[in-house]
């Protein structure tokens, strides 16, 4: 049934869409503004809540949208769709050689929308400058440990050095805040969460905890065995005073407390246990040119066959518009009846 009272989300906060035209609207009230883009489901770490060791089969080379394509589509969201913020996953971003035109392209856009990159920080320090100079406004990292043992463990890489490398390149470049996105996983690096903290807090990056969710290839995730977002705040606690963050949340998935008084801060995303659904305000593209309305969704719309087909930027926004109504209202981890989307993480964008 469609609620009659919107949901608290940044429809609110937001510009209505031109007259005439409309945004990305769901049946439940929320307005997709943030577009996550994944330019490749190539990676060149190993980690092992994403994927087997020997890697996977990736996408065929020709179904993977070209760089004036995912420009054309980025563009079409801005300007017709009214999406103000958008962000490049991959897998790992940084392998797509036409990244930083990409990003140009991107911030050249009317209005401009604001422009990111959840990396690994693998080869950061060595473009750190031309995503900079292009426009890119910050950057997201993935680094669940500062062990450089339990690194090679949980990525099957050695290669902690670049990740640290590229971190510190962002910050100089003035791709701040630095934000440092972690994984823990129990039995593996549950420990790490503080040695995490206070490399964050020395360096004057961001950390955010993330629930692992159910998105690795191998299926092997369970409710169970998952560190939640008590645990990480039960450790961290330990080490640290933590007081929530009064500043207004907004659709932004993290919670935040400041930590011994401030005004650093921490987050934790709760995805799993404490879902934040009713204010999600964000649409995907994969790299193959299919749109998501959820990182679990299980069905997809296709935007690359119509781009390839010759349709004009208005079909292609009403294609997309109808793919957004299909929204579901929550994920659904906690049904009995979910099922892990047949995609992993790295081919949809984080």
């Amino acid at each position: 049934m469609t609620s009659t009272n919107p949901l608290p989300d940044p429809v609110l906060r937001r510009p209505d869409p031109t007259p005439g035209t409309g945004g990305l609207v769901d049946r439940h009230g929320r307005v997709a503004t943030d577009l996550r883009v994944s330019l490749t489901d190539r990676c060149n770490l190993r980690c092992t809540y994403c994927m087997p060791p020997e890697g996977l089969d990736w996408l065929p080379k020709v179904e993977v949208l070209t760089d004036e394509e995912l420009v054309r589509l980025v563009r079409i969201g801005v300007e017709h769709l009214g999406i103000r913020e958008v962000r490049f996953t991959g897998g790992e971003p940084l392998l797509r050689p036409g990244l930083v035109g990409i990003v140009a392209a991107a911030t050249a856009l009317r209005p401009r929308p604001e422009v990111s990159l959840t990396t690994n920080a693998i080869g950061l320090a060595r473009v750190a400058p031309a995503l900079a100079a292009a426009g890119l406004d910050r950057i997201n990292c993935s680094l669940d440990t500062v062990d450089r043992a339990r690194f090679k463990q949980l990525t099957h890489r050695d290669r902690l050095d670049d990740v640290l490398a590229g971190l510190a390149a962002a910050q100089r470049a003035g791709l701040t805040p630095v934000k440092v996105n972690a994984v823990l996983l129990r039995g593996m690096n549950e420990a790490d969460a503080v040695p995490l903290l206070d490399f964050c807090l020395e360096h004057g990056y961001e950390l955010r905890f993330i629930e692992q969710m159910p998105l690795d290839a191998h299926h092997a995730w369970t409710r169970g065995e998952m560190v939640t977002a008590e645990d990480i705040l039960e450790r961290l606690s330990a080490a640290h005073t933590l007081t929530p963050d009064t500043e207004e949340r907004g659709s932004a998935p993290a919670e935040r407390w400041l930590v011994d008084g401030g005004p650093a801060t921490v987050g934790v995303i709760a995805s799993v246990t404490r879902s934040f659904c009713g204010s999600c305000d964000r649409t995907r593209l994969t790299a193959d040119g299919q749109v998501r309305n959820c990182l679990f969704a299980r069905e997809e719309s296709d935007l690359r066959t119509a781009l390839r087909d010759g349709a004009t930027d208005a079909e292609i926004a009403d294609r997309w518009r109808i793919a957004t109504l299909g929204k579901l209202p929550g994920h659904g981890i906690d049904d009995p009846s979910f099922l892990q989307p047949t995609r992993p993480m790295s081919a949809i964008g984080g």
